[in-house]
C-alpha cells in the first residue's frame, strides 16, 4: 500500500472524531436526530478546521443505512466510499474549477434524477466563492426550492466573496480556529500511534505555527519525520521552520516592560544573527502582547494557547504595566509591521519600534494624569508616582465659619453730587436645605446645615479640584444611612463628574468620617434648587436666552429749574461718547457661529 500522510491517514471519520468544532458537530447531531434537515449548508472557516471532513462525516450519516442517522459505521462499505470520494450519490466539486455558466446548468438538470443507492442525493462544492456571479445566479433557483432527495453542502474561506441571496438560502456554520492546546494533544497522540517521540515544547511550537489549522500541523509534523526520525525536539522546529521559541519572545517582551532598552536591542541581536525571521518575530511579540491583554480581561482564556512553562510567565508580565500602555505598545508594534513589509533593512524598523515601545510605557497618559489628580488608586503600571497621603482625620462636626465666595460688582458711576453711603449688605443666608424624619435606625442628631458646611469645608481643603462640583450642590437630607444630595438642573456635568467611582469613593470616605458610621450618597438633579450666579445655567449657555424686554418709549425732556451753581465747583471728567455697534458686526459669519454655537446673547454696556 503507498504511504500516505498524516493529514489524510489521521482525517476525522466519524463526528466524534472532529476537534475544536463542538458548535457545529452538536448542531448537526441535534438536527439529525430530530430530522430538522435543511436542503443546503454552508461551511465557514480558515484552512485546515474541518470544513470537508465535517461535510464528509455528514454526508455519512445522512446515507447511512437505515439512515439519517448519527451513529453509522464508518468501516461501512458506502461510508468508505463516501470518505474516499467515490460515491455516484455523493458528488463532489471544486468551485475553483468548476465555476462557470455551464458547469451549474449541468448540475440543475442532474438534480431531478433519484440517488442510485443512498436515500440523499448531495452535492458539495468546496470553494464556493469561486463561483461567477451567473454561475451564482443560475443555481438561485434550484438552491431555494430543491428536489426533497437533494442536498446542498458548501464550504468556503471567504465568505464575503460569496452573494448574499445565496448565503440567505443556506445554514451558516462558522468553523473557528482550533485552540493551541488541542492541536498539540492531538499531535502527541498521533506521534505516539507512529512511534515518534515527540517532545510537548515541539508539539506547542508546531501548534503555534499552524495557526489553528489541524492540516498545517499535521503536514509539519511530517516534515519533522522524515528529517529528524523518531525523536523531535522544540529547537528542531525552530531550525526547520524558522519559528522563535515562545521563551524568546516572552524574555524580549520581559526587556521591553521592564524598560531595559540595551537587553532588548540585544535579544533582538541574538535572533536576527541566528536567522530568524524578523516579520514573523515581530508578529509574534505582537501576539504576546495581545496575550498580556486577555490574561489581564480573562486569565482562563489566555492559557488556552500557551504551553505549560509560559503561563506563570505571562501571568507576572501582564501585572508590570496597565491597559492602555499595552495597547499603546500594541499599536507602535502593528505601525512598524507596515512598514517593515517593504522595507529593505527590516532590522532597523525593527530596533526603531522596540525603543519606542520603552518610551511609550513610560508615557503618561491623561487618565493617568486624572486619576493622579482625583487621587484613586490604579493598577500597578511601572514609573507611577506613588500617591500622597491623605491628611488625618478629625473629629466630626467640629465647623468653622463658611467662606464667602467672591463676587464681582461693577463699579458704580460718579455721581454727580455726592450720595449718601450704601448701608453694609446683609450676611448671606444659608441655603434652604429640605430635610427629612429620621427613619428607624436613623440617628436624629444631625444638624444638616453644620453637616453640609463640614462636608464642603473638608473637600475644599483635600480636594480642591473638585470643590466648585460639590459647593453648587445642596444636602436634601439623610434617610437610612444615605445622603441624598441636589443639584440644579444645570449642574449636571457637576454631579455626572462627582458620580465617577473614585470620587464618590472619596465623598463616602468623606461622610462616614464626619457621622460616625458607613455612608452612602445619592446625587439627584432637584428642579427646585436655584442655579448658582456663575453656573451653567446662570451664564446662559445651557438654556436659551429669554426675550429681551421691549425698551421704554423716551419720555421728553423735562427743561431744568434754574439753580445757582456753587462757587469753585469742579467739573467731572467728561465721559467718552459710546459708539454705537454698527450692523456689520452682527452680520459677521464668526460673531453669528459663535452666538449659534454658545447660545449667548449679545447685550450693550
Amino acid at each position: 500500500m503507498s504511504y500516505q500522510v498524516f493529514a489524510r491517514k489521521y482525517r476525522p471519520q466519524t463526528f466524534d472524531d472532529v476537534l475544536g468544532q463542538e458548535h457545529v458537530v452538536r448542531t448537526l447531531r441535534n438536527a439529525i436526530a430530530q430530522k430538522r434537515l435543511a436542503h443546503a449548508y454552508l461551511f465557514v472557516g480558515p484552512r485546515g478546521t474541518g470544513k470537508t471532513s465535517t461535510a464528509r462525516i455528514f454526508a455519512k450519516a445522512l446515507c447511512a443505512k437505515g439512515g439519517p442517522t448519527i451513529d453509522f459505521d464508518p468501516n461501512d462499505e458506502l461510508s468508505i466510499e463516501i470518505a474516499e470520494g467515490r460515491c455516484m450519490d455523493v458528488l463532489e466539486i471544486d468551485g475553483a474549477s468548476n465555476n462557470g455558466v455551464e458547469q451549474v446548468r449541468e448540475l440543475r438538470d442532474n438534480v431531478k434524477f433519484a440517488p442510485a443507492r443512498c436515500p440523499f442525493k448531495i452535492y458539495y462544492i468546496d470553494e464556493v466563492h469561486m463561483l461567477t456571479a451567473g454561475a451564482f445566479n443560475a443555481l438561485l433557483k434550484t438552491l431555494e426550492e430543491p428536489p426533497p432527495h437533494v442536498k446542498f453542502i458548501f464550504a468556503t474561506t471567504e465568505a464575503n466573496k460569496i452573494l448574499p441571496t445565496i448565503i440567505s438560502r443556506c445554514q451558516r456554520f462558522d468553523l473557528r480556529r482550533i485552540p493551541n492546546a488541542i492541536i498539540a494533544k492531538h499531535l502527541l497522540h498521533i506521534a505516539e500511534l507512529e512511534k515518534v517521540k515527540l517532545d510537548e515544547k515541539a508539539a506547542y511550537a508546531i501548534g503555534k505555527g499552524a495557526e489553528g489549522g489541524m492540516r498545517d500541523a499535521q503536514s509539519m509534523l511530517d516534515q519533522l519525520v522524515a528529517f529528524c526520525g523518531a525523536h523531535i525536539t522544540e529547537q528542531d522546529v525552530l531550525d526547520v521552520f524558522g519559528f522563535t521559541a515562545g521563551e524568546a519572545v516572552a524574555n524580549l517582551a520581559r526587556h521591553i516592560l521592564e524598560s531595559d532598552t540595551v537587553s532588548a536591542l540585544r535579544a533582538l541581536h541574538d535572533q536576527s544573527e541566528a536567522g530568524k525571521d524578523l516579520s514573523r518575530l515581530l508578529a509574534d511579540l505582537i501576539q504576546h502582547f495581545r496575550t498580556l491583554l486577555v490574561q489581564q480581561a480573562d486569565p482562563e482564556a489566555a492559557g488556552e494557547d500557551l504551553s505549560p512553562e509560559l503561563i506563570a510567565e505571562v501571568a507576572h508580565q501582564a501585572q508590570m504595566a496597565a491597559t492602555e500602555q499595552l495597547l499603546r505598545v500594541v499599536d507602535g508594534l502593528a505601525d512598524v509591521d507596515a512598514r517593515m513589509r517593504w522595507a529593505s533593512n527590516k532590522r532597523l524598523h525593527f530596533e526603531l519600534g522596540v525603543i519606542a515601545a520603552v518610551q511609550s510605557l513610560n508615557e503618561v497618559s491623561i487618565s493617568d494624569v486624572i486619576e493622579a489628580l482625583d487621587g484613586g488608586n490604579a493598577s500597578p503600571v511601572v514609573h507611577r508616582p506613588a500617591a500622597r497621603p491623605q491628611p488625618a482625620a478629625r473629629p466630626p462636626l467640629t465647623v468653622p465659619a463658611p467662606r464667602a465666595a467672591p463676587s464681582y460688582t461693577p463699579a458704580p458711576a460718579q455721581p454727580s453730587s455726592p450720595a449718601p453711603a450704601p448701608p453694609p449688605s446683609p450676611a448671606p443666608e444659608p441655603a434652604v436645605i429640605r430635610e427629612t424624619p429620621p427613619a428607624v435606625g436613623e440617628p436624629a442628631d444631625y444638624n444638616t446645615v453644620d453637616l453640609w458646611q463640614q462636608f464642603v469645608v473638608t473637600v475644599r481643603e483635600r480636594r480642591q479640584l473638585i470643590a466648585p462640583w460639590v459647593e453648587v450642590a445642596s444636602l436634601l437630607g439623610i434617610q437610612r444611612n444615605v445622603l441624598k444630595i441636589g443639584f440644579p438642573p444645570g449642574e449636571s456635568f457637576a454631579r455626572d463628574s462627582l458620580m465617577r467611582p473614585a470620587q464618590v469613593s472619596f465623598l463616602e470616605g468623606i461622610a462616614q468620617e464626619l457621622t460616625g458610621q458607613a455612608m452612602k450618597l445619592e446625587m439627584v438633579l432637584d428642579a427646585s434648587l436655584k442655579a448658582p450666579e456663575f453656573s451653567e445655567m446662570g451664564l446662559g449657555l445651557l438654556d436659551e436666552p429669554p426675550p429681551a424686554p421691549p425698551k421704554p418709549e423716551p419720555k421728553p425732556a423735562l427743561k431744568p429749574e434754574p439753580k445757582v451753581e456753587p462757587p469753585q465747583a469742579v467739573e467731572s471728567p467728561a465721559q467718552p461718547p459710546q459708539q454705537a455697534v454698527d450692523d456689520s458686526f452682527y452680520q459677521d459669519p464668526l460673531i453669528q457661529k459663535a452666538i449659534e454655537k454658545f447660545k449667548a446673547r449679545l447685550v450693550t454696556a
